[in-house]
C-alpha cells in the first residue's frame, strides 16, 4: 500500500504592527492568492488530502483555509516552529492515506530534504520558500514505517510557478 503526502510550507504573511505577537500573524495580500493558487494546483493534481495537520499559527491556519479544502485541519501547536525531527513525529501518527502537513521554515524544509530519496530538480527546493508545496509518495502501509530518504517525489512547486 501507499501513502501519499502533501508539505506545505505557509504563504507569505504580514508582519503586522508592532508588539502583535509572531504566532497571530495573518496572511498579506500576495499570500492569499498565493494559497488560492495552490489550492486550485492541488485540485488539478488530485493531491487531495484525507487529513490536515495544521500548526495552530493564524498564517497556517488562514493558508488551510485559502486552499479550498473540504477537510477539517488538526491544528496542533507542536507543529509551530518546529524542528524537522518533531514534524515527523506528528507524520509518524497520522492515520490518512494522503496527509497534507502545513508548518513552518525552517524545519518544513529540513523535513522535505530528510524525507525524499533525492530532491527534484528545482532550484528553491532547498531553501523551501512560503508555499513551497511537495508531492511526496511512500510505499508504506502506515505512517508509523515512514524512514528518511524513502520518499518519491510526485511533484514540487512554489507559488511563483503557479503565477
Amino acid at each position: 500500500m501507499t501513502r501519499h503526502l502533501v508539505l506545505v510550507r505557509h504563504v507569505k504573511s504580514d508582519w503586522g504592527s508592532a508588539g502583535q505577537r509572531d504566532h497571530d500573524r495573518p496572511l498579506n495580500v500576495r499570500g492569499r492568492a498565493a494559497a488560492k493558487a495552490l489550492g486550485r494546483w492541488l485540485q488539478a493534481r488530485g493531491a487531495i488530502p484525507d487529513e490536515v495537520l495544521c500548526s495552530s499559527a493564524r498564517r497556517t491556519q488562514e493558508t488551510c483555509a485559502l486552499l479550498g479544502l473540504a477537510i477539517a485541519p488538526t491544528l496542533l501547536k507542536s507543529l509551530y516552529l518546529a524542528e524537522a525531527h518533531e514534524m515527523l513525529a506528528v507524520l509518524q501518527g497520522a492515520t490518512g492515506k494522503a496527509v497534507l502537513l502545513l508548518a513552518h521554515n525552517p524545519g518544513i524544509a529540513e523535513l522535505a530534504e530528510e524525507i525524499v530519496s533525492a530532491p527534484p530538480e528545482h532550484e528553491r527546493f532547498s531553501d523551501y520558500p512560503t508555499g513551497a508545496t511537495l508531492l511526496a509518495r511512500f510505499d508504506i502501509t502506515d505512517w508509523r514505517d515512514l524512514r528518511p530518504g524513502t520518499g518519491q517525489i510526485e511533484d514540487f512547486v512554489i507559488p511563483r510557478d503557479l503565477t
